[in-house]
């Protein structure tokens, strides 16, 4: 049985979609995103031929350690050949995670908490909002990638705690 004792939980991450990303190939891009975390790496579905794709997937990351990045490599899928790279983030989850400890309960849905700036440390390309939504607190981001002539990433946030596990 694996301990959960050193785990503080798990982030849900929605991958909504992708905003003119770079074409790799003559016409389009086939892409899809590796997601790393530490030791950890998810991927997402490829979407075909298109540079706005829609993923909608959602990814899960166990979290050990809340001041670790979460890294994102976006690249283009090649059939005979290395896929391209197609641009990178990453993001912080600390404002999520303190959002979370506030423990709120009882909140109007659509209850702002935190709103998280651009700024030259991050790669947001907006103000992120941390909401009360239904229940539980989400965060919601837009990444604009790097190394890249173009492209932004949409993602939400969102916690689920694990019975057993150290919490936050």
């Amino acid at each position: 049985m694996h301990s959960l004792a050193h785990l503080h939980g798990l982030l849900r991450i929605h991958v909504h979609r992708g905003v003119n990303l770079a074409k790799r190939d003559v016409m389009s891009s086939d892409p899809y995103i590796i997601f790393r975390m530490g030791k950890q790496k998810l991927k997402t579905r490829v979407v075909k031929k298109n540079v706005n794709p829609e993923w909608d997937d959602d990814l899960t990351l166990s979290v050990e350690n809340t001041s670790l990045p979460v890294k994102l490599f976006v690249y283009d899928k090649d059939t005979f050949s290395l896929d391209d790279k197609m641009g990178d983030a990453e993001f912080q989850i600390g404002p999520f995670v303190q959002a979370l400890r506030m423990k709120l309960k009882e909140l109007p849905s659509g209850t702002i908490i935190t709103r998280v700036q651009p700024s030259r440390d991050n790669c947001l390309s907006g103000e992120s909002r941390i909401v009360w939504t239904e229940g539980k607190v989400v965060q919601n981001l837009v990444l604009r990638l790097r190394n890249v002539e173009s492209g932004e990433v949409e993602l939400q946030l969102q916690w689920i705690d694990i019975p057993g596990s150290k919490g936050l």
